[in-house]
């Protein structure tokens, strides 16, 4: 594990409230600090501010002028440093699919598979 939970700042990107709140529940539950955003939009503006997000896990469907891959396709570009993992409970992705090597979970989604997707299991 390169560097531990605690260490690393994760953007979820959520328009469902309930489905935000369960992520980050499980994400804190795990030891990351984390940072809410309740579309693309919101997200860009944040990620414009900070520059101690390490990944970015983004819901594909969202309303404003971008989706989650949008919005996973601007930040590889801009910051690709920033580790990607996209989810979606209607599309399906290969990992492939995902822009800058990132990873796609599927919905509904448990911790380790997250933790695995981050890089951290």
């Amino acid at each position: 594990m390169p560097s531990s939970p605690a260490t690393v700042i994760v953007l979820v990107v959520e328009d469902d409230d309930l489905v935000r709140l369960m992520a980050v529940d499980m994400l804190e539950d795990e030891g990351f600090t984390v940072i809410e955003a309740a579309s693309a939009d919101a997200a860009w503006a944040t990620l414009e501010e900070r520059e101690d997000i390490a990944i970015l896990f983004t819901d594909i469907e969202m309303p404003g002028s971008m989706n989650g891959l949008d919005l996973a396709s601007r930040v590889a570009e801009r910051w690709p440093h920033i580790r990607l993992v996209i989810t979606s409970g209607r599309m399906r992705l290969a990992n492939r699919d995902v822009p800058d090597h990132g990873q796609f979970v599927a919905k509904p989604y448990h911790s380790d598979q997250l933790l695995s997707a981050f890089g951290h299991a």
